[in-house]
């Protein structure tokens, strides 16, 4: 018997993988027109499922209805919050250089606590001239440079010739390029195109948040509602370029914005109940400085937002995935038999994932943490701080937002693909 392919293959080897299941006509559940056996049934083959022949007609009109005006308010918004002219302070401006170190000895005058390098300049007017330049000891010891390393170095105009160019740190540009080039590489390597589309993706992210998130938040924009804009744009953007624009992704997509709306609101409660100012966050009274009108509360939650949404992709994308795989490989599976599997499923991804986020937390808090180790002071005393309340809240916040995708996600899912069973009824092969 004739029947046509309708969408995707999927890996399925088990023996009634060539099972049809006739479609009675008129539902609209199927988008293939295979040849069935009656006027007025076709047969899908269920070795291939399409995402979206298998997706209840109603489900895909909520999605739509809750994701466009989501979607449109949200690129409105990103239209009206793009911060205009330039956001960078003249008097913070500084001139840089990079060159080769190609000699280095001790300063004449031990109380300088110094190294002396010679560093021949490789990106500024001067090319190939060499210059001097002192490499300050930190904490008593030098930092660590040998000849034939590139530095980073900045211009003093009008200082005197042996002080103009002054030390900032190791030129780390070339081996941060060969670690991206290796990982892009990989990246292609086992997920093709997906992989070619989510670097596009990455780059997508890294756009919005050098060009409107950082910029607008400087400009005086509220950081959560930036925070907010940016991600959902960036979440669209990620989700349908890598996955496709289909039902399935757009269920993904919908149980992201969900979870990252519950995120914004458990982050700004537990950031106002406990009394965080978010003085604390690393650099925030530097970036005050530069703009006194800096929410800095805000800027604590915005962080939470942003921090969160990789992770939410990740778990909102595998559940869904999760579904319709499960429903490919068992088409007569009900509502419920499809969210008790997807939860099954959901619950190892949670645990592993929200391990990792409070590791990541407690990793950037690690010198903080450190210090209060040698102080020994109380565990509570410890957790009260607010260095160390504000990575606890931040850890738990996103780890809320993490569980709460993995049912919302899969229970879209389940409704999306469970309802076909009514519709279709198994026959057997000819």
């Amino acid at each position: 018997m004739a029947s046509r392919n309708v969408g995707r293959r999927r890996a399925d080897r088990r023996p009634n993988r060539r099972r049809t299941l006739q479609v009675p006509h008129g539902h609209g559940h199927g988008h293939g027109h295979g040849h069935g056996h009656g006027p007025g049934d076709h047969v899908v083959d269920t070795s291939v499922v399409d995402s979206d022949a298998v997706v209840a007609r109603r489900v895909r009109i909520v999605v739509a209805a809750v994701l466009v005006p989501l979607i449109v308010a949200a690129v409105v918004s990103l239209i009206v919050l793009w911060p205009g002219g330039d956001v960078k302070v003249d008097s913070y401006q500084t001139s840089t250089a990079r060159g080769e170190i190609t000699a280095l000895k001790p300063c004449a005058d031990a109380r300088d606590k110094c190294n002396l390098a010679t560093v021949k300049l490789s990106n500024t007017a001067d090319k190939g001239k060499s210059v001097p330049v002192q490499v300050p000891k930190a904490g008593g010891a030098p930092i660590p440079v040998e000849v034939g390393q590139m530095v980073m170095l900045s211009i003093e105009k009008d200082a005197p010739p042996d002080q103009k160019y002054q030390y900032v740190d190791h030129d780390r540009v070339k081996p941060l390029l060969i670690l991206s080039v290796i990982f892009a590489i990989a990246v292609v390597a086992l997920s093709r195109w997906r992989g070619f589309a989510a670097l596009i993706a990455l780059a997508v992210t890294a756009v919005m948040l050098t060009q409107f998130i950082l910029p607008a938040i400087l400009r005086g924009s509220n950081p959560l509602l930036v925070a907010v804009v940016g991600g959902a744009v960036i979440m669209t953007i990620a989700v349908f370029l890598t996955h496709g624009i289909n039902a399935e992704s757009s269920i993904a997509l919908a149980g992201t914005i969900a979870a990252l709306g519950l995120t914004v609101l458990l982050g700004w409660f537990f950031t106002d109940l406990s009394q965080l100012s978010g003085f604390a966050a690393e650099g925030a009274t530097q970036a005050q400085s530069f703009s006194p009108h800096l929410d800095l509360a805000g800027l604590l939650v915005a962080g939470m937002v942003i921090g969160a949404l990789g992770v939410l992709d990740d778990v909102t994308v595998t559940q869904a995935a999760a579904v319709w795989e499960l429903s490919a490989a068992n088409p007569a599976a009900s509502r419920r038999e499809l969210m008790s599997a997807g939860l099954r499923i959901g619950r190892t991804h949670v645990a592993s994932v929200v391990n990792t986020l409070v590791l990541a937390y407690a990793g950037a808090a690690m010198p903080v943490l450190l210090v209060f180790a040698i102080q020994d002071l109380p565990m509570l005393s410890v957790i009260s701080t607010e260095a160390v309340a504000m990575e606890v809240v931040r850890g738990l916040v996103g780890s809320l937002g993490i569980i709460a995708a993995v049912p919302l996600t899969t229970a879209l899912a389940a409704m999306a693909v469970a309802d076909r069973s009514r519709d279709l009824v198994a026959t057997p092969a000819t």
